[in-house]
């Protein structure tokens, strides 16, 4: 590259010229790396923690293979037990297998999985956040296995006699429908269960109010009758009041851990 002197002759760089120039541009360069350096180094730490939380996942699966079946015969205890299912596909009974065992899984990875997402966020809270958010991972993991355990113990069999006797008809239930059900009822509601100890959380930090949830509750109910229509697989007024009564249950109890967060 050249310039052109006063003479309008054309006067050539010198190695000196290149040299301040390659520096200017390094320099920009390394301001630019800098600036970008705390983006690239929190992407790095949310994947070295999904990748953790995924590999407790496959452990904790790996280890449910063990009590595949015991856990089948708890599963199938509200529809009447194994004897109740008939299977009609070769690959029927191996994807239940998987499903089970994914499910029980993921309630043992809970613990870890709720600890690498509180690792992920605690260096931009404060101190008295960080203890609050810390107490919370064992109440999380006790949560979901409480609505687990609701859905099971309370849901699945008021909920089955209904759904199988509906129109007089005889049902011959498959266990990849049973358990299909039965599983993603459990884990959807086992979700829903965090939600005191997640408004708890965000009212710690300032982000809702318990006047808030008190004054907006008639969206609330609208919000819990589309999740009951999603998670209930009829829309009929009596599974969907089996899914809406637990979860107007936990909103009462997420406005008064919102007041108590609030006023600590």
């Amino acid at each position: 590259m050249s310039t052109t002197s006063s003479a309008g002759k054309p006067k050539k760089r010198s190695w000196l010229d290149y040299t301040r120039a390659f520096g200017r541009a390094h320099r920009k360069a390394k301001v630019q790396l800098d600036s970008s350096m705390p983006l690239l180094e929190h992407l790095e730490e949310l994947r070295q923690r999904l990748f953790k939380a995924f590999a407790a996942l496959v452990v904790a699966t790996g280890f449910s293979f063990i009590f595949a079946g015991q856990l089948v015969d708890i599963l199938a205890a509200p529809i009447g037990g194994r004897k109740a299912l008939v299977s009609i596909e070769v690959t029927e009974n191996m994807a239940i297998f998987m499903r089970v065992s994914m499910l029980r899984g993921f309630v043992l990875a809970m613990p870890v999985i709720v600890y690498q997402i509180v690792r992920f966020v605690l260096p931009g809270l404060t101190d008295r956040e960080k203890r609050w958010l810390l107490l919370g991972v064992p109440f999380a993991s006790m949560l979901f296995f409480s609505g687990v355990f609701v859905t099971w113990r309370i849901m699945l069999p008021a909920a089955l006699p209904f759904l199988m006797s509906f129109l007089g008809i005889t049902t011959q239930v498959r266990p990849n429908n049973y358990f299909e059900f039965a599983t993603s009822l459990m884990f959807w509601i086992g979700l829903a269960f965090e939600m005191p100890l997640v408004v708890m959380f965000l009212a710690k930090l300032g982000f809702v109010k318990a006047s808030q949830l008190i004054k907006y509750w008639r969206y609330a109910v609208v919000a819990m009758a589309v999740v009951a229509a999603v998670v209930t697989p009829t829309v009929d007024p009596i599974n969907m009041s089996l899914v809406m009564l637990p979860l107007g249950a936990l909103y009462v109890i997420s406005i008064v851990l919102a007041t108590i967060a609030g006023r600590g």
